[in-house]
């Protein structure tokens, strides 16, 4: 008898190494093919379980990444803004804390200041919406406040009473303007 029969601390063959043996010497007995097969599917299967939960971690990885990334998009999605305006807030302080200042000396800082809001603003691609005299209304950028009778087409704008802006394509507030009744 072989040794490994007699002895007590012996371990049976593991998946991996019946495979290696099936492979290494093919056999007629069905048993030991369907124990090489077998051995081969579970080995599979264990390799599969681990892609399976490494992908798993993968995803879930990227999706707290990605939730870690909008939330601080959220947070400062205004740093890029406020930056722009703090020159207007200095060049206000700057004015106010002039002393004995001239109606001449505040109305140039004042057009200077405006100067630099109008300029923060377009930075910040936030658009003015100021529709020319005759221009066509259009309800999505303006709101018309009055229908007044006037020599220019009809539906068109007679005169702004408010600008409105717009970011991109989104309007923030329409311009409030008065329209021409039909004829």
């Amino acid at each position: 008898m072989s040794e490994a029969t007699h002895n007590p601390n012996h371990n049976p063959p593991s998946d991996e190494e019946l495979a290696a043996a099936a492979a290494a010497a093919p056999s007629s007995d069905p048993l030991a093919d369907a124990l090489a097969e077998l051995a081969h599917l579970k080995a599979q299967n264990a390799d599969l379980a681990d892609q399976y939960l490494r992908a798993q971690a993968d995803v879930q990885n990227a999706r707290r990444r990605a939730d870690d990334e909008i939330a601080k998009a959220r947070k400062f999605a205004v740093e890029g803004f406020a930056d722009s305006l703090l020159p207007v807030l200095d060049s206000l302080e700057a004015g106010l804390a002039i002393p004995n200042v001239t109606a001449e000396q505040l109305r140039e800082g004042s057009q200077a200041t405006l100067r630099q809001l109008k300029s923060a603003l377009e930075r910040n691609k936030v658009i003015e919406i100021a529709p020319a005299a005759g221009t066509k209304f259009d309800p999505h950028h303006h709101q018309a406040i009055s229908v007044v009778p006037a020599p220019q087409e009809a539906n068109t704008v007679v005169t702004v009473l408010q600008k409105g802006y717009q970011i991109a394509d989104r309007v923030l507030r329409p311009a409030l303007v008065t329209v021409t009744a039909p004829k």
